[in-house]
This record gives C-alpha cells, structure tokens and sequence, in this order.
C-alpha cells in the first residue's frame, strides 16, 4: 500500500469525512503530504524544548508537540523502543535506518510547530487543499481539513529524513502492534 493510500486511510478515519468520496480523499492526502515535504528548509526561529518520558505506548504516542507554556516536543522512549523493534522484526530496515525512528518523530512534530507558528502558513495549506467553507459571489473562504496537518507532519519527517517510506506506515504497525499486544 503507498503512503498516499495510508494518508487516504487517516483520513476516511477521521471524524467528518466519512462519507467522502475516496478519490477527494486520496487528493487531499497527495496535497498534504507534498505540502509537507515542501517545507523542508523553512527556517524556524526557535528550536523545541525536547523531553524524554515514557508512557507513549498507552497513549499510542512516539511523540508529541505541545505549544503552552514553552514549545515542547515530549519523546516517548517506550513507544521509540518498540518502534525500533518493530523495524526490525519486518526487515524495514531499508526505509528506516537506526535512529530514524526518533529523527522523524522530531521532524513530525517540528511541522507541527512550523504550522503552528506561522498563519500564513496554514492558509497556503487550506488554499492548496482547496475545500471550501463558505462562497459569497466572488468570495470564498477555505476551510480547515481535518487531519491534513498529520498528512503535512509525516510528509515533512519522510523529506527532512530522508526516509524511504512515510513514517505513516510505521505509525500504522505500530498501532497494531500495540492493539495486539493489549490482547494478550
């Protein structure tokens, strides 16, 4: 499966679009994604707080951007553990090398704050993605699309990283993994 189609899946997923056809979906996945790939250089004017804690497995959480009181990205180190294991075990090695695991999961989330920071920023996304909220005439006001942000956030890690595959489809394992394992 690619990683637009994984993005396709997110978002059908997600809260208010699920009724939308798949081939919106699937573009709005491509439009994501590449949007996200394309900041790769943006300049940032502050660099995250980064903090290391456990407790990311029961969260389903590698890691997480909080913007209050000071930008900061936490890294679950349970949750990078069991990543890395799970690359092994599936011989993704090719498309995540040693310590990837942990570069994408700050790239991800330096997105996050690159969205965050910058309002135009998030404009050019809603305009790229194209979904109207609201047309008076010649006017027209874009709407946020849900989940698109995720889609930008692991474009953004796969292009900044160099990876061979989206971190989506790890995001993917891992959630099954862990679903698996709370089963046992």
């Amino acid at each position: 499966m690619s990683d637009v189609e994984f993005g396709v899946r997110l978002l059908a997923d997600t809260p208010t679009h699920e009724n939308r056809a798949p081939e919106l979906l699937r573009r709005w996945a491509s439009v994501a994604t590449e949007f996200g790939a394309g900041l790769v250089g943006e300049g940032r004017d502050r660099a995250p707080r980064v903090v290391e804690r456990a407790g990311g497995v029961e969260q389903l959480l590698l890691a997480k951007y909080v913007s209050r009181p000071v930008p900061t990205v936490e890294l679950f180190t349970d949750t990078l553990a069991l990543g890395e294991e799970l690359v092994d075990l599936l011989g993704w090695r090719e498309s995540y090398a040693d310590g990837a695991l942990r570069a994408a999961a700050l790239a991800h989330e330096e997105a996050h704050l690159l969205l965050h920071g910058d309002v135009a920023l998030r404009r050019a996304l809603r305009e790229r993605l194209g979904h109207t909220a609201l047309r008076l005439g010649r006017f027209r006001i874009t709407a946020h699309v849900a989940g698109a942000d995720e889609l930008v956030a692991h474009g953004y890690a796969a292009a900044s990283r160099g990876l061979g595959r989206s971190p989506l489809l790890l995001t993917a394992a891992l959630a099954s993994a862990v679903r698996a394992l709370a089963q046992d």
